[in-house]
């Protein structure tokens, strides 16, 4: 990819700095600041605060939308829209358009344009011992649906995934309908390599998934197409001084939802909304500066959640941040520290996320400076009905990392081939440089520098021992260790 898109808090407060240029726009003039219901300064931080909170995943998702779905010179293109790409291969550090990319399952991906038809996904009978799912996200980042092992099992069926507005009858032999909320719309395709001979076994899985409009499933004509757009570029410097106006052109393909009536009020009162482009030429100096203290306020608010918003157990953050419009209910700041925290994450009922920079006394994990263990006590690995992984990325950047080994995690389909200790438990070897031949097997290579590990249990298991409820489980994940 040629340049990374991701809207972490050093980008946010470079965007404070920044937001100084624009043209002609809907946004606060001198003139206008003096009217009866023009917001002043400290209303206008306060309003741009709450933007960039609501804001920050549905730009987030923009980015990566016209990465994989519209700039076929990206470097990460995928397939146009209602196309669906399969990866045959997992994801590596040269993987850079998401943050914390999953590196267990090979991905099939399909962003689909809901604007003309519904899409009909179709999906194989895949064998029971292989788990797999297809997330559906829209454009606000919610989860609004799921087909898989978990959802709907594994025998082979036709989905119908609807827009917003749509009102059409469900033909037959659809299993399920899921409404977007959003005209555009995420199929994200997780199928399980169980160890790198597998690999044909999935490309076979992955070749039985479909997708195609309901005309075609019903062998009808097409309906006519929808308008075309011109989708803004968007590139890391271009969210720094635009993010608002990448904002006003996602709203208008989402319909806002009960819970939206208020944020949305609030951001038209300074020039943002659908079908609006808001930038800074007509601000005056203070509320050019207000904004952009604003958008810096959010970002530290959205870190803040991450690092306390979730039970502390054992130096992991423990808790449930991804989930539809009923799971958010207007939770605008938990919604935005889902996406910061890595983006497309699923629902806790199809995959948990314990994730940690430091050890249990909020030492930051350094690669430079210390070399590390994980142990799991025999008889409690994570409880899983699917499986389990410990992922590394760098604490920087939340992308995985170069290594001599071109191993990114550990999972436990790798078991059998992981020593174990002499009561039975296991042990992993978190360092930057090999801990020896005869531990390489339990090796997970760190970065020389901070250390963030994410900790994978995908379909966890809901009877005790369990990490459900989030953060109230009876299974605790334990704390990484500094080496002896």
């Amino acid at each position: 990819m040629k340049t990374r898109i991701l809207l972490t808090g050093a980008m946010a407060c470079s965007v404070a700095a920044t937001l100084f240029t624009g043209c002609k726009s809907d946004s606060i003039s001198r003139a206008e600041k003096n009217e009866k219901n023009a917001p002043g300064i400290i209303e206008t931080k306060d309003i741009a605060e709450q933007g960039f909170i609501y804001g920050l995943p549905i730009v987030m998702n923009y980015a990566v939308m016209y990465e994989y779905a519209v700039d076929r010179n990206s470097g990460q293109f995928k397939a146009p829209f209602n196309q669906i790409l399969n990866e045959p291969r997992v994801f590596t550090y040269k993987d850079t358009a998401i943050i914390t990319p999953n590196s267990d399952t090979p991905y099939s991906l399909c962003w689909l344009d809901l604007r003309a038809e519904p899409i009909v996904l179709s999906v194989p009978a895949v064998e029971k011992e292989r788990y797999y799912s297809v997330m559906l996200c829209d454009g606000n980042t919610f989860n609004y649906g799921y087909i898989g092992s978990r959802a709907t099992g594994n025998e082979p069926g036709d989905y119908l995934v609807v827009g917003p507005d749509w009102k059409g009858e469900i033909p037959a032999g659809i299993k399920k309908v899921f409404r977007s909320t959003t005209q555009f719309s995420l199929a994200a395709y997780r199928t399980q390599l169980i160890n790198p001979d597998d690999m044909p076994n999935v490309i076979k899985v992955q070749t039985g998934y479909k997708v195609q409009p309901l005309s075609a499933y019903l062998h009808q004509p097409a309906p006519p197409a929808a308008p075309a757009i011109n989708f803004p570029p968007i590139n890391a410097d271009m969210v720094k001084t635009n993010f608002f106006q990448y904002l006003d052109f996602a709203l208008q393909f989402a319909p806002p939802g009960p819970e939206e009536t208020a944020i949305r009020a609030k951001l038209a009162r300074i020039g943002i909304g659908a079908g609006k482009t808001f930038n800074f030429e007509d601000l005056d100096l203070e509320h050019k500066l207000e904004v952009g203290l604003g958008m810096k306020d959010g970002t530290a608010k959205v870190e803040q959640y991450l690092n306390a918003g979730q039970k502390d157990i054992n130096g992991w953050k423990v808790g449930s941040l991804f989930g539809d419009r009923a799971f958010y209910h207007g939770d605008w700041l938990k919604r935005a520290a889902a996406a910061k925290g890595g983006i497309y994450g699923n629902d806790a009922v199809e995959a948990m996320y314990p994730l940690t920079k430091t050890l249990a006394d909020g030492e930051p994990l350094d690669g430079s400076k210390h070399n590390y263990t994980l142990t799991f006590p025999a008889g409690q690995f994570p409880p899983v009905n699917a499986f389990w992984s410990v992922t590394m990325y760098d604490g920087k950047t939340q992308l995985l990392i170069e290594n001599p080994i071109n191993r990114y995690l550990i999972n436990s389909p790798m078991l059998p081939e992981i020593k174990k200790n002499a009561d039975g438990s296991l042990t992993l070897y978190i360092q930057k440089d090999s801990p020896g031949t005869d531990q390489e097997s339990n090796w997970l290579p760190a970065p020389n520098g901070p250390i963030y590990l994410v900790m994978r249990l995908y379909w966890p298991k809901t009877e005790a021992p369990s990490i459900l409820p989030p953060g109230e489980g009876t299974w605790k994940p334990p704390g990484v260790m500094v080496a002896e």
